[in-house]
C-alpha cells in the first residue's frame, strides 16, 4: 500500500484502514514495519500439487509413498508456499482427497498453513494423465456421479484433464485430447449446479476449444502443443480472449535449479511466450497457476518468480500483481475475503522490502507474512 497506513486486525480479519499515518492510542497491539516496507494481500497460486514433491522424479514419489506419509510432505510443502507470503493455493489434484485433511486442519489452526481450495484426485480417462492420482472416470453419467461426490466432500473445484500431459508418459500425448465436448459439457453442467467452478488441464488446440465451448472456468497451461509443437490456432487464441474464462499460465522458476532444456523445447517455449503474449494483448483475464510441485525448479514458493515472468510478456509489474491477487481471487471465488486489503477481508499479508509495483523482485525480498492474523514468518524467516 502506498503512503502510512495502518491496518486494524481483529482476530483474523482486517476491520479497518487507515491512511491518515496516526498511530492507534487505545492500547492496541501496534507492529511498526517500518518505512521502507511494502504492505500487500497475501499471494494466491492458483493452480499447485501440494502432494507433488518437486524432486527429480514426483510421479515415482507420490505412488509410492503411504498416505501417513504423503500428508506429513504436504503439510511441509503447504507450509513452504507460505513463507513466501503465498496465503491462498487452489491444489489442482492429489490423492485421496488428502488435501481435504490439511483443509480442516487449517480450520482449526489457520496459521499452519495457506488456506487450500481443494480439487480432490482430478478427473481423467481410465490410464490417462494423472491417473495414478485415483480420478479414472469415463462416461457422462459416472462423471457427474464423480462431481457430485467431490462436491460431497467439501471440494471447492472440479479438476478435468481435457487433454494428456507431460506427466503421464504411458497415456495419450500432452497434445491429444481425453474427453469429448459432451463428456466436458456434464461435468461442467453438474458442477455449475452445485455451485462449483470447473478447471480444465488443456495443452491441444482442440481440447482447449472444447473446454472452453464447454463453459469451464479457467483454462490451465494453455500451450496450443500439437504433434510437432506448437500451433497457436488464431481464432482459437481470440475465442479464449474474449470469453469471461479464466486463462491460468503455468509460469515461474526458480533460477536457483539448473534448467537446460533441449534445443526443441526451447524453440517450443518461445512460442508459447508469443502466444502468452496474445492472450494478454487481446484480454484474456489472466492469473498464474505456478503448477508448483512438478519438478525440481517448480518448488511450492516459486509463485513470485512467475510474477516477475508474467512481466517479460509486456505486462506491467501492477498487473501482474493483480494476477496473484484481487483477480486470482474472481476466479478462486474468495472475492472480498482474499486479495485485497479492506475492511472485512482476511488478514491474511505479505509484507516486502520495496515496491513490487515498479520491481516485482521486492517479492523474494520477505519481510513478514501474515496469515489469519498471526504472524508466521519475519525477516529472520521461519517463526513456526
Amino acid at each position: 500500500m502506498s503512503g502510512p497506513t495502518t491496518v486494524h486486525v481483529r482476530g483474523d480479519r482486517i476491520v479497518r484502514v487507515d491512511r491518515s499515518g496516526e498511530v492507534p492510542a487505545d492500547g492496541s497491539e501496534v507492529i511498526d514495519l517500518g518505512q521502507e516496507a511494502c504492505l500487500l494481500p497475501g499471494l494466491i497460486d492458483s493452480h499447485i500439487h501440494l502432494a507433488f514433491d518437486a524432486g527429480a522424479d514426483p510421479v515415482t514419489s507420490v505412488t509410492e509413498i503411504g498416505d501417513e506419509d504423503l500428508l506429513k510432505q504436504m503439510r511441509t510443502t503447504a507450509w513452504t508456499a507460505l513463507q513466501a507470503g503465498v496465503t491462498t493455493v487452489r491444489d489442482l489434484g492429489d490423492r485421496n482427497y488428502l488435501s481435504l485433511d490439511l483443509v480442516q486442519e487449517y480450520a482449526v489452526q489457520p496459521e499452519s498453513g495457506p488456506e487450500i481450495l481443494a480439487a480432490g484426485p482430478p478427473l481423467t480417462t481410465h490410464g490417462g494423465h494423472c491417473h495414478f492420482l485415483g480420478g479414472e472416470t469415463e462416461g457422462a453419467d459416472a462423471l457427474r456421479a464423480a462431481v457430485r461426490e467431490r462436491h460431497a466432500r467439501g471440494c471447492a473445484v472440479i479438476k478435468i484433464m481435457a487433454s494428456g500431459g507431460t506427466m503421464t508418459p504411458d497415456s495419450v500425448p500432452p497434445h491429444a485430447s481425453q474427453y469429448t465436448l459432451e463428456d466436458l459439457r456434464a461435468v461442467v453442467d453438474e458442477a455449475h449446479r452445485l455451485g462449483l467452478p470447473v478447471a480444465a488441464h488443456a495443452h491441444g488446440g482442440q481440447a482447449i476449444k472444447d473446454a472452453l465451448e464447454a463453459g469451464v472456468d479457467s483454462l490451465e497451461h494453455v500451450t496450443f502443443l500439437s504433434a510437432d509443437g506448437v500451433d497457436p490456432v488464431e481464432e482459437i487464441v481470440d475465442a479464449v480472449a474474449a470469453s469471461d474464462t479464466f486463462v491460468s499460465l503455468s509460469l515461474g522458476v526458480d533460477p536457483r535449479v539448473a534448467v537446460t532444456p533441449p534445443k526443441a523445447m526451447a524453440a517450443v517455449v518461445g512460442k508459447m511466450s508469443v502466444t502468452n503474449r496474445k492472450l494478454y494483448r487481446r484480454g484474456a483475464r489472466v492469473v498464474i497457476g505456478s503448477d508448483a510441485g512438478i519438478a525440481p525448479f517448480k518448488p511450492h514458493d516459486v509463485l513470485p518468480h512467475g510474477v516477475a515472468a508474467l512481466t517479460r510478456l509486456d505486462v506491467t509489474p501492477l498487473e501482474a500483481l493483480k494476477s496473484v491477487t484481487s483477480l486470482a481471487a474472481r476466479l478462486c471465488r474468495v472475492e472480498g475475503r482474499k486479495g485485497s486489503i479492506a475492511a472485512g477481508a482476511d488478514a491474511d499479508l505479505l509484507v516486502v522490502r520495496g515496491n513490487p509495483a515498479e520491481d516485482t523482485a521486492a517479492l523474494l525480498d520477505v519481510e513478514a507474512v501474515f496469515r489469519a492474523g498471526v504472524r508466521v514468518r519475519d525477516a529472520r524467516g521461519d517463526t513456526r
